[in-house]
């Protein structure tokens, strides 16, 4: 390969992307690596733009540390450490080692996980290190735990290729793991008899490809597979030798199975389906061998996740569906690097190398290995009751690193009161401005994805390299070397003497296979011994590796499970719906997830201005005849309020949505939005075994938020809108979008309209319109006949589009026509306004689609494809695609 393209691994979800970075004297071009096995060149839109998100704009590139009145100061990596190192020794002297803590992430890469999970739990001597993965997939850990006595993913990607039946459970998986999708798009048509099965509350785009939908009450799903398992039980599809020989504890979980669910007619009503419905999977699971369970959020972000899980394991077993081609139970998990975390231990609950922290030769091996002063002896403290410990003042440190509590975690106003209690709070990260950042003592900067170098591992089981090919900017350092000097400065030289992320890897293979002799499926045993040029190169492989160069694609195959005796535990898992029900005061369920363009925070996927065009501002999506009840309307603003919380954000019908339910995106913050945190609305509820949050289901009331207008800015610089009372922002291609809403009305908006867009200048090249009648206010600003800002502002939400005014930014100059339409707000040319964003991956607008559906009587996504190239990359607008293709055949009807 030309030593000018870079092999890596892409930053996002847990399907593990290859992709291929081309360096030239331009920007980096990113393309995905069509030799990868988890993508085979396939990317999705976010991977798509990751080019796009590697400027220095907002990024942390010193070490900060708060002074006595507020103030930020930049300091020396020297000065810095030693604040770290020394107060963290301040409070273990006088605390104990219980008193501090750190809170780790999925986007860190697994060398830094092996030295996070390492100083805490070995030199340090607590188990007071949790993660955000915590928030995804500590429900799957779990269940995979108790059914098989391992953290074991036994399906993988290419079994998608051949299986007859695919069941999707809680997982929008068209939008949250597009590549995934695809795959399974693609087996469709290869297998005309696959059949795909979706179960979610909602009608998401996944569904598009679905056979059967079940659109269960949320909570319901261990009703559901109970009653599969009690089905198929009393139809006789169990694997009799299978049972006998290789699992433990059939009785009490089929008592349990047909004592909650033994009825077809009680199940359909615990759920909310049609018997039919219900019966019709259940008759197909029965007659379908190569059957694929595959799981994520909506079963894991639950009060009961573990048991939904176990209860989907436990049908599996029961059919013997498992270590075999095509059939499986399949967690595919939300971010690049939670399975590195689970691998290294990096749960407060888990100990190196699939080694369990309540087993004391377990503790015995890792601590002689470390050869560590301390062992922590028993489980620290889980995401939400960490915060709950800082927010008491049991835990007086914490150090956050690349993720952003104060957004993510439920309950999150009492998480940022936390942290402003705290002792000492310090943050390492890639962006300056966070949330969490703002009430930090201390900032660390982080090498981003680019510059750092080490592993990850996917939800197949997959170990790929993330290689650096950009040099780290400013102060930047990988997160292991910035935790190895604070090892260093707090006495623990001997442990924490590295210098690569190779040498971390290495010491973290050997671990996985010392007085390992088979029990612990989880052994690098292979890669133990690879030499620095043999670590650059490692190609993408499955572990066990206990020989290097060979992965093992299947696991269980023999039967044999990671119990002392090899047989898999059957779970009996009793239904219960979430603790806090809805009521009078708050009638509606709150669901919460991704959308397709955007991921976590948008620390990353803000940059990219195309990924800010099909969804740019936080929304809330209901039922029509919901709002109607509540009296609320599409488009406008409305308050989502719980006991904890609320969030403001604009209305939205998109279709997907059951009654009595609404749903918002995790995605936005203060960086982005005046009001849009729906972790401050999250219950804090949480499983009672894997500690992952229900943010799935809290109760709401959902209500008019009263404005005298709305309004937007679109800008080249960046504006601050003091009279605004709501807000948000995206970046756009060479302006910034900013919403807006007040309730201060002026009777001249032309002194507010000067001000706010950088026209004080009474010769300014400035365009208005005012209609006193409507108070409709219109403006523009243009220097040397090229655009610099506008605004519209309007009592009604009903604005002009974005999309031609934001074409009009490229423009070096603009001509008459083009200032005519400034106060129009559209162009002359109908033909100019592309429309709303609907391929992000070739910026295709929604307009541009009609126009070629009804001009070239275009009616399949394909012919589209073929015309526009939309939905030709990633697929994952496909589905608005279709939806499209409907409602342009029914107007051509009318």
């Amino acid at each position: 390969m030309p030593s000018d393209i870079i092999k890596t691994t892409c930053p996002y979800c847990g399907v593990g992307c290859g992709v291929k970075v081309s360096l030239g004297k331009q920007d980096p071009i990113v393309s995905g690596d069509t030799e990868h096995p988890a993508n085979y060149g396939r990317l999705c839109s976010k991977g798509s733009a990751l080019g796009e998100t590697l400027s220095l704009d907002g990024r942390l590139l010193n070490p900060r540390m708060r002074g006595a009145a507020g103030n930020w100061n930049d300091v020396s990596w020297n000065v810095a450490l030693d604040r770290v190192a020394q107060g963290f020794r301040k409070i273990i002297d006088e605390h104990g080692p219980d008193a501090v803590a750190f809170y780790v992430s999925g986007q860190i890469l697994t060398e830094d996980y092996y030295i996070a999970n390492k100083l805490m739990k070995g030199f340090i001597g607590s188990a007071n290190i949790d993660t955000n993965s915590r928030l995804c997939m500590s429900s799957a850990v779990a269940s995979y735990k108790r059914a098989f006595g391992e953290d074991v993913v036994p399906v993988n990607y290419d079994d998608l290729d051949h299986a007859d039946l695919i069941v999707l459970v809680g997982s929008n998986t068209a939008w949250c793991h597009p590549i995934v999708f695809q795959r399974i798009v693609k087996a469709k048509e290869n297998n005309p008899d696959l059949k795909i099965v979706v179960i979610d509350p909602r009608r998401t785009s996944t569904c598009e490809v679905a056979d059967l939908h079940l659109p269960i009450k949320v909570g319901s799903d261990v009703w559901l597979f109970n009653g599969l398992l009690s089905f198929l039980h009393q139809h006789g599809v169990e694997d009799m030798p299978f049972i006998n020989q290789h699992t433990k504890g059939l009785e009490k979980a089929m008592i349990m199975a047909d004592n909650t669910a033994g009825s077809v007619s009680s199940v359909a009503k615990a759920c909310g389906i049609s018997q039919n419905t219900l019966e019709e999977f259940y008759r197909l699971f029965a007659r379908t061998e190569r059957s694929i369970t595959m799981y994520s959020m909506g079963v894991n972000q639950s009060s009961q996740g573990t048991d939904k899980a176990n209860s989907i394991i436990n049908c599996h077993l029961l059919t013997g569906r498992i270590g075999k081609p095509g059939m499986g139970p399949f967690s595919i998990t939300g971010q690049p690097n939670a399975m590195g975390g689970r691998e290294v231990g990096g749960l407060a609950n888990m100990l190196a190398a699939h080694m369990d922290l309540d087993n004391s030769a377990h503790r015995r091996t890792v601590q002689t290995f470390w050869d560590s002063p301390h062992i922590a002896d028993k489980q620290g403290l889980k995401a939400v009751d960490l915060f709950k410990a800082i927010y008491a003042g049991k835990v007086k440190a914490v150090w956050i690193m690349a993720t952003n509590p104060v957004v993510s975690l439920p309950d999150a106003n009492k998480v940022r009161a936390a942290l402003e209690r705290c002792e000492l709070v310090v943050s390492s990260d890639v962006v300056l401005n966070t949330d969490t950042n703002n009430v930090a003592h201390v900032l660390l900067p982080a090498a981003a994805w680019g510059e750092k170098d080490g592993t990850v591992t996917n939800s197949e089981r997959r170990i790929s390299r993330q290689r650096a090919f950009l040099p780290m900017p400013g102060l930047t350092r990988p997160d292991w070397w910035i935790m190895c000097e604070v090892a260093k400065r707090m006495g623990y030289k001997q442990g924490f003497n590295f210098s690569s992320a190779h040498e971390i890897f290495l010491e973290h293979a050997r671990l996985s296979g010392t007085d390992n002799h088979g029990e612990r499926l989880f052994n690098l045993r292979g890669l133990q011994s690879l030499n620095r040029a043999e670590y650059d190169d490692l190609q993408p492989v499955q572990w066990p590796v206990l020989i290097q160069g060979e992965g093992s694609a299947r696991v269980y195959a023999d039967g044999k499970f990671s119990f002392g005796d090899h047989k898999a535990r059957f779970i009996a898992t009793k239904p219960m719906f979430p603790k806090h029900a809805t009521n009078d005061e708050y009638p509606l369920a709150l669901n919460t997830g991704r959308i397709r363009d955007h991921w976590h925070t948008m620390s990353r996927t803000g940059k990219a201005a195309r990924l800010n065009n099909h969804i740019p501002e936080p929304y809330v999506d209901m039922h029509p005849q919901d709002a109607l009840l509540y009296g609320v309307r599409e488009d406008e603003l409305v308050r989502v309020s719980s006991r904890w919380g609320s969030m403001v954000a604009r209305l939205k019908f998109s279709g997907e949505m059951p009654r009595r339910m609404v749903f918002v995106p995790i995605h936005w913050n203060g960086a982005f939005s005046s009001d849009a945190r729906v972790g401050a609305v999250v219950n804090p509820v949480v499983d009672p075994i894997s500690g992952e949050p229900e943010l799935k289901h809290t109760p709401v009331r959902v209500e008019s938020f009263v404005v005298s207008w709305q309004g937007f800015v679109l800008s080249r610089q960046n504006i601050i809108a003091k009279d605004a009372i709501w807000w948000n922002q995206a970046q756009g291609e060479q302006f910034i979008r900013h919403e807006i809403a007040g309730r201060r009305t002026y009777a001249d908006w032309s002194p507010w309209a000067r001000k706010l867009l950088g026209a004080d200048d009474a010769d300014a090249d400035f365009l208005e319109y005012y209609d006193v009648g409507t108070r409709i206010y219109r403006a523009a600003y243009l220097i040397d006949n090229r655009i610099e800002a506008c605004v519209y502002v309007s009592p009604r939400p009903d604005l002009p589009s974005r999309s031609w005014l934001a074409s009009l930014f490229s423009k070096a100059r603009i001509n008459d026509a083009d200032r005519g339409g400034l106060l129009a707000g559209r162009s002359v040319d109908p033909a100019a306004d592309a429309g709303p964003t609907v391929c992000s991956c070739f910026g295709v607008g929604r307009n541009t689609i009609c126009a070629a559906i009804k001009k070239q009587g275009l009616n399949t996504p394909q012919q589209i494809g073929q015309q526009l190239k939309a939905g030709t990359n990633c697929g994952s607008c496909i589905p608005e695609l279709k939806t499209i293709l409907l409602e342009q055949k029914a107007r051509g009807a009318a």
